[in-house]
């Protein structure tokens, strides 16, 4: 079976292959030069532009051929396709995915999931999948799962400035500019429907870290499958250090892993972000009654 991510998922390209997962690239451009490899070198050097520069970063989805190179290249050796794709709210990339299969003749062997996650989160659902189908597991046998997953992985980050929401059209310049008067820190989430939303509001980077902490602490489930908690940052090893700090005074067994924000989100919330995501209750649970009546119409 093939596997297939984006590179919305920070997966390097050294990791990538060590999981046998093909990584399709979001094709990011600044000043000139485009960043088109998951790797460590080239995170660095966006991180470094990004800070010097006063342009924005241009994002561009992958293409339908991107995909259909590789559909293409399991159907000649006969491979079954699991495509594991950035949240459709967030990206048309999944669009692309969907376009191509429909291209290439092998439509019936394909499967595509919307993650309804990005970065860190999206990863922990790839790095599932390659390890079912190392046990010799289907597609079809895979997919629940991962929709189980889905709906229990919680992600939330602190965001250090306004500016690159602001640059990139996402918030008023106004209120930019109030909030970097106000040392205000944002806290997003990504829902249960893929979006982004605001979980709430510091004042300054080390109110934001301790909001992040509680996030956790209220949310999180120690029963689930997951037994670690992933730290993801923006160029800030530092502050995700002071994060584990914050998240060990509230249990001191948690192990630990690190994941680096690439370009994809990385041009989007700027330098300075941290994240956190684990294992928590039902995200399902967050919709209202409406919303539930109508995903159960879309699904028939």
């Amino acid at each position: 079976m093939m596997i297939i991510t984006d590179s919305a998922s920070d997966i390097l390209q050294s990791e990538a292959e060590a999981l046998d997962v093909r990584l399709v690239q979001l094709d990011i451009m600044l000043g000139g030069e485009h960043f088109d490899r998951n790797t460590h070198e080239m995170f660095d050097r966006f991180y470094t532009m990004l800070a010097e520069r006063d342009d924005f970063p241009t994002t561009s989805q992958p293409s339908p051929d991107a995909y259909l190179a590789l559909y293409e290249e399991a159907r000649a050796s006969d491979e079954d396709v699991l495509v594991i794709c950035l949240s459709g709210a967030l990206s048309g990339t999944i669009e692309s995915a969907r376009i191509a299969a429909g291209l290439s003749g092998w439509e019936d062997r394909i499967t595509i999931m919307d993650t309804r996650h990005a970065i860190a989160s999206q990863r922990l659902l790839v790095e599932e999948a390659a390890r079912l189908r190392d046990e010799g597991k289907t597609p079809a046998e895979i997919l629940p799962r991962l929709e189980y997953l889905r709906d229990h992985i919680r992600i939330c980050g602190v965001l250090d400035k306004l500016e690159y929401l602001r640059r990139g059209g996402r918030i008023p310049s106004s209120v930019a500019y109030a909030g970097a008067k106000l040392d205000v820190k944002p806290l997003l989430t990504i829902g249960p429907d893929g979006k982004l939303s605001l979980s709430g509001v510091a004042r300054g980077r080390k109110k934001g870290l301790k909001q992040l902490a509680e996030y956790f602490a209220k949310r999180v489930d120690d029963d689930g499958p997951i037994k670690y908690v992933v730290i993801g940052n923006a160029d800030c090893p530092k502050d995700a250090e002071r994060l584990k700090d914050a998240l060990s005074k509230i249990d001191d067994s948690i192990l630990f892993l690190e994941s680096s924000i690439g370009p994809v989100i990385g041009s989007h919330v700027g330098p300075g972000m941290i994240a956190v995501v684990f294992w928590g209750g039902d995200k399902r649970e967050q919709l209202s009654v409406a919303d539930r009546i109508a995903r159960r119409v879309k699904q028939g």
